[in-house]
């Protein structure tokens, strides 16, 4: 019998995604420097409100693989990609793609904390300003609601006009997380958020990071076993540019699939 409303299979595809609560797809994608390939043809799919862990060994690819999903490799002279990262079955690699745009919808929280020489106040309102943001009254809700999402509200409500670098390194690491929330992404990348963090600080990240998958995406790049093991839903081993395996975090850790992630994990090598 003849199918009167075909659907063509790109777009069955993405509906399915979409379905299946898939909000990041990566295609088969590769990412040069200079001609270096640094990852190689990774495929793999994020579903909406989970935390994506990235582990591997120290030059794997990890870093590079996480700013390739808000382009910020694009800056690097001499970078090249291959294939497609869909954000709701949308190519961010396309031509036509607005990059700023992009890079509004997928926040970015480096590893060492990195508020401005302005007020906590000023700090989270950055990004809302230099996106044409005007109106006070609005800014000043915004701001409020990111340092309440970012858990640090009661620790600054009543100096939002001191110097952001005023706080300690935990509370500075909260300021950057709220001023990446506060022009409401969709996704939030974390880039081995807890590295220069006590144990103290490190808990309150991995339990804020918890409670914003409620709302956000997450993807997170760490060395901590521990804390992927935590903190992390779906996990990815990358070991040279290559997706060894990517599965439920229970599984990565206590039942891998490859000998290597297994050795990997149980500190064979790494």
């Amino acid at each position: 019998m003849q199918n009167l409303n075909p659907v063509r299979k790109s777009e069955r595809a993405l509906l399915e995604d979409l379905s299946n609560g898939v909000k990041i797809k990566v295609e088969k994608f590769s990412f040069y420097y200079d001609g270096v390939q640094a990852i190689k043809n990774v495929s793999m799919d994020i579903k909406r409100n989970q935390v994506a862990g990235i582990i591997g060994p120290s030059g794997c690819g990890k870093s590079t693989f996480l700013r390739s999903l808000n382009r910020m490799n694009d800056v690097i002279l001499g970078s090249k990609s291959e294939g497609r990262i869909l954000i709701d079955g949308s190519n961010i690699y396309d031509p036509d793609v607005d990059v700023v745009e992009i890079r509004r919808r997928v926040g970015m929280v480096f590893q060492k904390s990195n508020p401005f020489p302005k007020s906590i106040f000023d700090n989270v309102a950055y990004g809302l300003r230099i996106n044409g943001i005007k109106d006070r009254d609005y800014i000043t809700h915004k701001v409020e609601k990111s340092l309440k999402e970012a858990a640090l509200w009661k620790d600054v409500k009543d100096k939002l006009n001191k110097s952001a670098l005023e706080l300690s390194g935990g509370q500075q690491q909260r300021l950057c997380i709220a001023r990446a929330l506060a022009v409401e992404p969709e996704v939030v990348l974390f880039d081995e958020p807890c590295s220069a963090l006590d144990p103290t600080a490190t808990a309150k990240i991995e339990e804020l990071i918890q409670n914003l998958k409620k709302k956000y995406t997450i993807v997170i790049v760490t060395h901590n076993m521990q804390q992927a093991a935590r903190i992390s839903d779906l996990c990815a081993f990358l070991m040279l540019g290559e997706l060894i395996e990517y599965d439920v975090t229970s599984k990565i850790f206590t039942k891998p699939s490859k000998k290597i992630t297994e050795d990997y994990i149980t500190g064979r090598f790494g």
